[in-house]
C-alpha cells in the first residue's frame, strides 16, 4: 500500500487556477502536428479535427481551471455520527503526462467525519477536477485524499484507485490487462490499522 505523504497540510486547493486554453492557437498547433505526422490537414476527414482536438484537451484539463470551494459549493452538512462514510465504483478518466494517452478506472473514498459530512455528489466531483489534468496515478490518489481530508476535517481518510493506462496497452510494452492500483490513507486510516483494514474490506 502506498503511503500518504504528510504534505496535504498545504491543501491542493490553495494552487492557483490556470487560465483558459487558447483554442485557436492549439488548433493551429494541432493542424503543424498534423502536417509533421505525414497527413494533410486539409483533406475532408481531417478538416475540422484541429478545431476538435482543441476543445477535446480544453474539456479534459479543466480540472486546472476549477476551484475546489467552487466545486463543493458549501455542501458540508452537520452529523453527529463519526462512522466511516464510503462512496466507490466513482468512474475516472484521465490524461497520463507522460505520453498524453488516457488512463481510466474507477475511486473508492473513505472517510471518518468529525461532525461534519460532504454532500455525495461532491465526492465524485473531487475526483473528476483531479482526473482532468494532466497526472500520474499516485500523485492523482494523494491529491484526491488530501482535499477530502481538508474539505471535511475528517478523523481520517482512504482513497484507493484502480486504473488502465492505455500507455501500457496500446503501446511500449502491450499489455492489455494490466491494472494499477494506488492508494493513500491519512489521519486515523493511516495509523489504525483496523480502521484501514475496515475500509479495504469494505471496498472489496
Amino acid at each position: 500500500m502506498l503511503s500518504a505523504k504528510l504534505w496535504y497540510n498545504i491543501p491542493p486547493m490553495k494552487k492557483k487556477t490556470a487560465k483558459s486554453p487558447n483554442e485557436a492557437k492549439i488548433a493551429r498547433l494541432v493542424k503543424e502536428l498534423l502536417v509533421e505526422l505525414g497527413e494533410d490537414p486539409e483533406r475532408d476527414g481531417l478538416r475540422k479535427t484541429p478545431a476538435r482536438v482543441a476543445r477535446s484537451l480544453s474539456f479534459l484539463t479543466r480540472g486546472y481551471r476549477q476551484d475546489i470551494r467552487k466545486v463543493v459549493n458549501g455542501a458540508h452538512f452537520a452529523s453527529g455520527t463519526n462512522h466511516m462514510v464510503i462512496l466507490k465504483d466513482i468512474e475516472l478518466y484521465s490524461l497520463c503526462e507522460h505520453h498524453m494517452l488516457p488512463f481510466y478506472g474507477k475511486c473508492a473514498i473513505g472517510y471518518i467525519s468529525r461532525g461534519k459530512v460532504l454532500g455525495v455528489s461532491k465526492l465524485a466531483r473531487i475526483v473528476d477536477m483531479f482526473a482532468r489534468r494532466l497526472q500520474i496515478q499516485e500523485r492523482m490518489t494523494e491529491e484526491i485524499a488530501a482535499a477530502v481530508m481538508a474539505e471535511t476535517g475528517a478523523e481520517g481518510v482512504g482513497v484507493v484507485i484502480k486504473a488502465k493506462h492505455l500507455c501500457m496497452m496500446m503501446r511500449g510494452v502491450e499489455k492489455q490487462n494490466s491494472e494499477m492500483t494506488t492508494s493513500a490513507v491519512l489521519g486515523s486510516f493511516r495509523a489504525d490499522e483496523k480502521v484501514r483494514q475496515e475500509f479495504l474490506s469494505l471496498i472489496k
